[in-house]
């Protein structure tokens, strides 16, 4: 058996994630269903991270093994001229035989995009939060930066089961226009947590809620002390590192 490595992008908004589920459009269960039509055999694809319904990937990364004889670059053509047109594999190669997707990942980088304008152009709209009034900027790049830490992030997600302590050693916001980047990279993410994290900063750009009421919400360690979760449609898996 051969292990083989995928890079992927997609865009999220049709789709219920990447975990296969019964009935339901997933990232996963699409490419495995390609696969199936090339390989005329079942084949598993792990995923780095189990993006939620809604949300994109440029950089997503996957792996899978199977006995195949064919040139990766004839695979990866006749992969992507079955995939449906949002989502594409960019590259594919074959790899040791120990390497996988979420196993051996040593950092994620998430993206969350917020266009601040009173208009937003159709052409983004799938893959930006719009929010029409103004946002402060600097108060919200402060918090920002207070989300760098090794803690527990039980107060910015949804998590029950995991260990909440995670490692987050980025986190800045950039603002380019009407549109302002948050961008976060960790040793891992507990559901929901990004988007959380992205919904208390909103609070803090509309001026509700101060920077320093960031280490009043990590020693609370309850979510009900954060704010709602951000839409997932301005998130996006920027890259995986290994």
């Amino acid at each position: 058996m051969q292990n083989y490595r995928l890079t992927i992008s997609y865009d999220g908004t049709d789709f219920h994630g990447w975990q296969r589920q019964p009935d339901k459009r997933t990232i996963q269960s699409v490419l495995e269903d390609s696969l199936f039509k090339i390989a005329q055999k079942k084949i598993h694809v792990f995923g780095a991270g189990r993006t939620d319904a809604g949300v994109h990937a440029q950089g997503q990364v996957a792996n899978f093994n199977a006995n195949l004889s064919i040139k990766n670059t004839e695979l990866l053509r006749a992969l992507n001229s079955i995939l449906p047109g949002d989502v594409k594999v960019f590259s594919l190669k074959k790899v040791n035989a120990d390497f996988h997707a979420r196993k051996n990942a040593i950092s994620k980088i998430y993206q969350y995009r917020i266009f601040n304008s009173p208009n937003i152009s159709p052409f983004i709209f799938r893959y930006t939060l719009h929010r029409a009034s103004p946002l402060k900027i600097d108060p919200m790049k402060k918090a920002a930066a207070l989300f760098i830490r090794e803690a527990d992030f039980t107060s910015f997600s949804s998590n029950r089961l995991l260990n909440p302590v995670r490692k987050v050693k980025r986190s800045e916001i950039k603002k380019k226009g009407s549109e302002i980047i948050y961008t976060v990279e960790a040793n891992g993410f507990l559901r929901y947590m990004v988007r959380t994290m992205v919904g208390t900063l909103l609070e803090i750009g509309k001026n509700k809620i101060p920077p320093e009421k960031i280490e009043e919400i990590f020693r609370g360690k309850k979510r009900s002390l954060a704010s709602p979760t951000a839409p997932a449609k301005g998130l996006c898996l920027v890259k995986v590192n290994y």
